[in-house]
């Protein structure tokens, strides 16, 4: 059986509409299935139209959050509550394609453990936007050591992975990396983004950032390195400042001191405080992580 898990945040208009998309495509690819919306504190209809979903066909789930966690708790808590022998997971507004969940579904029984869908583009976004997630996904990438730029969630994993995956004790989780990061025999599956048919998008420029930040955070040190990278450029400054003044006092020439030290303070300070602040977000996420508190909190499950 196949598991569809489907994060869903304000995203009312398009419950029904994804249930009877998947239902008909995977009905007529004669795979056996369970679609799994996970309502992530949505403030509009969204748990409601799951339910009536779930009324309709008795294969639809859900499950609903007390509140919102973000996308990354509601992916992992469809992981950890589907039964299929593979798991697929996808946006639920459609702009990944639910026919090429049927081509995953035939490599995954060729014995490919992780099928990766691939973007062919990014489909219609501002320009703004474009670029922040360009930013974004070239730094993760090298932050990494992974080529995570066309990569999205839209991916469909073996047994085995979920499970691995569901073992992990971290709370702060980073899914697209960590489904590199486990390795296994691995597809690709290449795609156009979609446009919208019902609603829009819950990603701004704004929150594009945070997630950087967070996941950057949540899956590499590369920030805590450029701290020491920071030292050195500063120690190395430094070192041909002193030589410049030493050159200069055996020469007796005085050092045009005032303005240079007002300079070099200020720059130290600032290397010193955005130092601080990079150990100080660490600290904050080993903080998060001691306290061992759940990913989620689950409201409601319908089975």
């Amino acid at each position: 059986m196949l598991s569809v898990v489907l994060p869903a945040y304000n995203e009312e208009k398009m419950i029904a509409e994804a249930a009877e998309a998947l239902a008909g495509i995977l009905d007529a690819a004669g795979i056996p299935f369970e679609l799994l919306f996970v309502n992530d504190g949505s403030r509009d209809a969204t748990w409601s139209e799951i339910c009536k979903a779930h009324e309709k066909d008795s294969r639809v789930c859900g499950i609903c959050f007390s509140r919102n966690f973000g996308k990354e708790a509601a992916m992992f808590a469809g992981l950890e509550k589907a039964r299929g022998e593979c798991c697929a997971v996808m946006d639920c507004d459609l702009q990944h394609p639910p026919e090429k969940l049927v081509e995953m579904v035939r490599l995954w029984e060729e014995g490919y453990d992780v099928v990766e869908g691939i973007k062919n583009d990014r489909g219609r976004e501002s320009g703004m936007h474009r670029f922040a997630a360009n930013r974004f996904y070239g730094l993760i990438s090298r932050a990494t050591g992974m080529d995570m730029a066309s990569s999205s969630d839209f991916k469909l994993l073996d047994r085995k992975v979920v499970d691995t995956l569901n073992a992990m004790p971290e709370r702060n989780v980073f899914f697209r990396a960590l489904s590199f990061w486990v390795g296994f025999r691995r597809a690709e599956v290449h795609y156009d983004v979609r446009e919208r048919t019902a609603g829009e998008s819950k990603w701004s420029t704004r929150s594009l950032i945070r997630y950087a930040i967070t996941n950057i955070g949540s899956f590499s040190s590369a920030p805590l390195q450029l701290v020491t990278v920071m030292g050195f450029l500063t120690l190395a400054i430094s070192v041909i400042f002193s030589v410049v003044a030493l050159v200069q006092k055996l020469a007796g020439v005085a050092l045009g001191g005032f303005t240079t030290v007002i300079i070099l303070l200020l720059f130290i300070g600032s290397l010193i405080m955005i130092s601080l602040g990079i150990i100080g977000y660490y600290i904050a996420r080993i903080y998060e992580e001691i306290k061992g508190r759940p990913r989620y909190v689950i409201e409601e499950f319908l089975a």
